[in-house]
């Protein structure tokens, strides 16, 4: 069984420049870093023209589609009928895109089977990460 989830989808991006009104995204999940979502947009979506990604925990994601959250650089809200605005504030500025609620609610559906929520913490590799942590300090 594959540790990762990628799934294309179509963000409408709302404001922003450049004004490209459909983009690409990709969303990621890895079984490795389980209570983390990554978002990534392409060179040509950008403000540098280089490609983005976005990492935001998973749990974000999934109360954000029920109701606003986040107070940081990635907030998360419903709109509509079938939306989920995603907003994303950099120094250089603020992207707000909307993506399909049932693109997103697929993906969640596929990292929960890959890796079940409030079970996280049983496939963190504690000791994998400590060595990585400390690597190099002596």
């Amino acid at each position: 069984m594959s540790t990762v989830i990628e799934q294309p989808v179509e963000a409408r991006l709302v404001a922003a420049a450049p004004r490209m009104p459909n983009i690409p995204a990709t969303l990621h999940y890895d079984r490795r870093d389980p209570f983390a979502v990554r978002m990534t947009f392409p060179a040509p979506a950008t403000l540098e023209n280089v490609e983005v990604c976005w990492t935001f925990s998973r749990e974000l994601l999934i109360a954000g589609m029920h109701e606003p959250e986040g107070h940081g650089d990635v907030r998360v809200r419903p709109y509509g009928y079938d939306r989920t605005v995603l907003e994303f504030h950099a120094p250089e500025g603020t992207a707000v895109i909307h993506v399909r609620s049932g693109e997103l609610r697929r993906f969640l559906e596929a990292t929960g089977e890959l890796v079940p929520v409030g079970l996280e913490h049983l496939h963190l590799d504690l000791d994998h990460d400590l060595a990585e942590l400390l690597r190099g300090t002596r």
